[in-house]
């Protein structure tokens, strides 16, 4: 079962309690799985179609309760979708008008029929917001399985796409929209907003599940990071090491480390020979062990002086070569 399905199972068992969240629940099932049917002379049906049973029931519970409709139930395969069956609930004409107009996408006017929006208590009642969100989306959402990646959707249409996404600002979530074969999608990407709509939902055992991976991700990657990190700094470590290390051998070459202090002859002795270790082992090497500042203090002393003698070879050897310059193209003297 995917972890959208799960999701679904858990809000199905979630039974709402006041009026107004069972109208807030019956108007986001009526945009999300109704259609309208025409049969001529101005009659209007209301058709609900499901592959879910259990949202079969559900809408048929709420119409029940929350408006004293029977609607009439059954079942039919469609072949285009292979062979699944389908749930479908049919509201009788003067049942769907009721109910049209009970969740403002109805209104008697003297000009005529109006189409609405949705019921005012799910603009601005936290209750109403979460059963609309809720119902929206048992009847067209679905979910990545976040060990993935972090994706909550609902299919929409233009006309309620903004009241959607109106609820969830409201609610604290940040939403967006796309569209995918000329239908509205609004999906939600980062995380801690797909954790605020789980809650919102009420789809808490999913947030649990949710909140343990997201747990385990950012554990593994400070674990990673922790891991990437010290290889930098073994690799840092070594090159220093390896260039501190070269840079002794060609200064005892060329002068000798017995001209130099004591601590600067020992430290310089065991960078030699042991190249690849840290600053604090290798003050723990010394005769007198000292800690990392002073070994660190000794090898920058030492360092110093080596650069020094390096910049006055330097130096010496741009003066020889500027002398050989002048005297290979000195005038000769006249002959006597």
């Amino acid at each position: 079962m995917s972890f959208s399905s799960q999701v679904k199972q858990e809000l199905l068992r979630i039974q709402p309690e006041k009026h107004c969240c069972m109208l807030a629940e019956l108007s986001a099932l009526t945009q999300a799985a109704g259609s309208l049917r025409l049969s001529g002379g101005g009659k209007v049906q209301v058709v609900y179609e499901t592959e879910n049973p259990a949202l079969a029931k559900r809408i048929f519970l709420l119409l029940k309760r929350r408006m004293e409709i029977t609607p009439q139930l059954e079942f039919n395969r469609h072949k285009r979708l292979g062979g699944r069956r389908l749930s479908i609930l049919t509201v009788s004409e003067g049942d769907a008008r009721r109910l049209l107009i009970a969740l403002r996408m109805l209104q008697e006017s003297e000009s005529g029929t109006v189409f609405k929006g949705v019921p005012r208590a799910a603009m601005t009642r936290r209750c109403c917001r979460a059963a609309f969100v809720r119902a929206a989306f048992l009847g067209g959402g679905s979910m990545t399985a976040p060990d993935q990646e972090y994706h909550l959707e609902f299919t929409s249409s233009p006309s309620r796409s903004e009241a959607l996404m109106k609820m969830l600002e409201k609610s604290g979530i940040e939403s967006r929209l796309t569209q995918r074969r000329d239908t509205d999608v609004v999906y939600i990407r980062r995380g801690d907003d797909v954790v605020n709509c789980l809650a919102l939902m009420g789809a808490h055992r999913a947030l649990m599940e949710m909140e343990n991976i997201r747990i385990g991700r950012d554990a593994r990657n400070q674990a990673n990071r922790a891991r990437n990190c010290d290889e930098a700094n073994l690799k840092k470590q070594l090159s220093t090491g390896e260039r501190q290390a070269q840079a002794i051998v060609r200064y005892s070459l060329a002068h000798s480390l017995s001209a130099l202090p004591d601590e600067l002859q020992e430290i310089g002795r065991i960078r030699m020979l042991h190249p690849e270790v840290s600053l604090e082992e290798l003050g723990q090497m010394l005769p007198k062990p000292i800690g990392k500042s002073g070994a660190n203090h000794r090898m920058r002393r030492l360092m110093r002086l080596i650069e020094i003698d390096q910049r006055q070879d330097g130096d010496q050897y741009h003066d020889n070569a500027d002398a050989g310059f002048v005297g290979c193209h000195a005038p000769e003297p006249d002959p006597d």
